[in-house]
């Protein structure tokens, strides 16, 4: 894993080879659990425990906040840093701290990658309308910067299931697949019908009346005859892409 983990097997070996003093190196390993900064207590051990760096939920936070949590963390070597339902003042106020950061206004996503692991297993990911985009893009780009392949066919839902086929082979040589749906979110049951793989419903806050802000795909995708089919909360791209690069970079 690159980052953190990197950075510090490359300083235990100049400890040994005499290049930098032991006191010098605990200066450096005092400061990595984690960073007061008096709003937030940043988890920088989070990369080196799990393989994943912690992301930072825009939502709730102030601009400045959020800029100086994402310099906290790239201050202390983490290989990626990813913000989450970001406004358009949130990801300037990042893009000011790191000139290399990108964003995607579909996602509400702007993220740094400076040690994203070597890309392992492939993860598809299908929607059932181009209104559940900005979920999946959440979600590929959590999944990309945990270092797997991902691959992306968009509004292929069931109200024409005709559109699916050109995904088949994609969906079928996955490691693992994400379908994201509000409505009647059938189109998760429909794929974890068709697929060998692990399959992950994500259910969208995508519809009208009865749609109840995603509970009605919710309820269906947790009901579904599907036997392969997860399922995380709604609007979780976040988690969706984290569990699905987790999954495809195991089976590889």
């Amino acid at each position: 894993m690159a980052g953190i983990r990197d950075e510090l097997s490359a300083l235990l070996e100049r400890v040994q080879g005499g290049e930098v003093s032991p006191e010098n190196a605990l200066e450096r390993l005092a400061g990595l659990p984690f960073r007061d900064l008096g709003f937030a207590v940043v988890d920088l051990h989070r990369e080196l425990r799990q393989g994943a760096p912690e992301a930072v939920l825009g939502e709730g936070k102030t601009p400045d906040q959020v800029a100086r949590i994402v310099t906290a963390m790239l201050a202390a070597g983490t290989g990626s840093v990813l913000v989450t339902r970001a406004d358009s003042d949130m990801r300037t106020a990042v893009r000011t701290v790191a000139a290399d950061a990108q964003e995607d206004a579909l996602a509400r996503a702007v993220w740094v990658a400076r040690g994203v692991p070597e890309p392992r297993g492939m993860v598809t990911m299908v929607s059932a309308g181009t209104s559940d985009g900005g979920v999946l893009h959440e979600a590929r780009i959590r999944a990309e910067l945990l270092g797997t392949e991902v691959l992306v066919y968009e509004d292929v839902g069931v109200a024409g299931l005709h559109r699916i086929a050109q995904a088949l082979p994609d969906l079928r040589r996955a490691d693992c697949v994400v379908v994201f749906a509000g409505m009647d979110g059938a189109l998760a049951s429909v794929v974890g019908g068709l697929v060998a793989c692990p399959v992950i419903g994500v259910p969208t806050s995508v519809g009208y009346g009865s749609a109840e802000g995603g509970q009605t795909a919710l309820n269906a995708m947790l009901a579904s005859c599907a036997a392969g089919l997860a399922v995380v909360g709604i609007d979780d791209g976040f988690g969706a892409g984290t569990i699905a690069a987790r999954i495809a970079r195991g089976r590889k």
